[in-house]
Formats: C-alpha cells, sequence, structure tokens
C-alpha cells in the first residue's frame, strides 16, 4: 500500500500523468498518477490516505522545488495535471463525504488585471494540498468576491495583481471584503506586491510563492 502511494506523489512530483503521457521522457512508457490512483482505490487503500500520503505529498514537494528555482512554471503545470488526473478518481468521495477537504479558498485576479498565470499556479497548489478552491478568474470586483464568500462562509481569500496599476484595487477589493465580512481572512500575492504593501492595505497574509501560501493555509486549518 505504502508503495502504491509513493508511486502516486512521485508522479505527480515528475508530471507523470499516465500510460499514454511522453513526460516526462525518461518515463515514457510507464504508468502514471492516473493509472496508480485507480489501483490503490481498487486494492483498498482509503481515499484519504491517496490525497494526504500521495497527492499531496507529491504537490508539496513540487512547490518547494518551485520556490527554490529548481523547476519552472512547465514543470508545475505538469504535476498540476497529473494531480487533477488522480483527483478525479477521489471525487466521488469528495461527493459522498467519505473524504473532507481541509477547507474552501475562494481566489481572483483582482478588476483590472487580466493576467492568470500566478493565479493558476496557486489554485492548483492549493487545490492539490487538500482544499477546495472556487477560482473566480480574472478581473474580478470586489462584489463578486464577496458574493463569493456569502455562497462559501468560511472561505480564505486569496487576491492576485501582476500591475502595479491594480494594486490600486487590491487595496479596495480588501477594504470591501473587511467591511461586508470583518472575520475572512485574506491574502494577497503577485509580481509587484510585498509584506509592507498587505499591513498597509490590511490584508491578513503575503506570500512571494505558492507553496508559501499552501503552507499557511495548512498552518491556519490544522
Amino acid at each position: 500500500m505504502e508503495q502504491l502511494l509513493d508511486k502516486i506523489a512521485y508522479c505527480v512530483e515528475y508530471g507523470k500523468i499516465n500510460l499514454a503521457s511522453p513526460y516526462p521522457p525518461d518515463m515514457r512508457g510507464q504508468e502514471g498518477a492516473d493509472e496508480y490512483t485507480k489501483r490503490a482505490l481498487e486494492q483498498g487503500v482509503s481515499p484519504s490516505d491517496v490525497l494526504t500520503k500521495g497527492l499531496i505529498v507529491g504537490m508539496g514537494k513540487i512547490g518547494v522545488k518551485f520556490r527554490e528555482n529548481k523547476v519552472f512554471v512547465p514543470q508545475v503545470l505538469m504535476s498540476a495535471r497529473a494531480m487533477s488526473t488522480a483527483m478525479n478518481h477521489l471525487k466521488p468521495y469528495f461527493n459522498s463525504g467519505a473524504v473532507k477537504r481541509k477547507g474552501k479558498f475562494i481566489i481572483g485576479t483582482v478588476k483590472g488585471d487580466l493576467h492568470d498565470i500566478g493565479k493558476n499556479l496557486v489554485s492548483m497548489m492549493v487545490e492539490g494540498s487538500g482544499f477546495e478552491v472556487i477560482d473566480l478568474g480574472v478581473d474580478v470586483p470586489a462584489e463578486k468576491f464577496i458574493e463569493a464568500i456569502q455562497a462559501h462562509p468560511g472561505a480564505y481569500v486569496g487576491m492576485s495583481a501582476l500591475l502595479t496599476t491594480t494594486m490600486a484595487s487590491m487595496e479596495e477589493i480588501n477594504k470591501a471584503i473587511k467591511q461586508a465580512s470583518p472575520q475572512t481572512t485574506t491574502f494577497v500575492g503577485g509580481a509587484p506586491v510585498n509584506d509592507e504593501f498587505r499591513k498597509q492595505i490590511g490584508a491578513d497574509y503575503y506570500s512571494p510563492d505558492p507553496q508559501g501560501l499552501t503552507e499557511i493555509l495548512t498552518k491556519l486549518t490544522a
């Protein structure tokens, strides 16, 4: 059982989706996260263990490598695809309540900003660490964030901005969220953002990379 979980984690870390996937080249012709996850469930490994001891471990390792500049965006995207393929086998267990998510995370690129690569990486890493992600997309106004908060009580909220010109939107949106829902925990991130800016606008957390954000979320839900 442990060997299967290790294989799942390895396939996610290195982006091996399934048998048909040619990536990575040194694993061509080998089974991937898809087949190993299916087999693990068929052999009686608990869905919770598949998530926590397989998928989350693999995504955590690729996240640390990305933070340390040992891998780049394409590799992370392949890991995320492998993780998502495996997660399809777990969805029935999430829907039935047999496996519980750690929590919910609402994310969006703020109004006026159409960049989504950073947001998408964060979404993938957060989902891979065991959270349900509600992705609002790009150019998201305060009203849409607040509607999502009302629809998902207790969710954490992440705001992304890549342009210095949209940092003002981030400040306005965070203020609106805190007025409408003072108990909501907010995160900010993006190329021009730093912790001083977070403090200035009254957001709760900042992380310079996706892995750091998932580590904060995991601590908050421990």
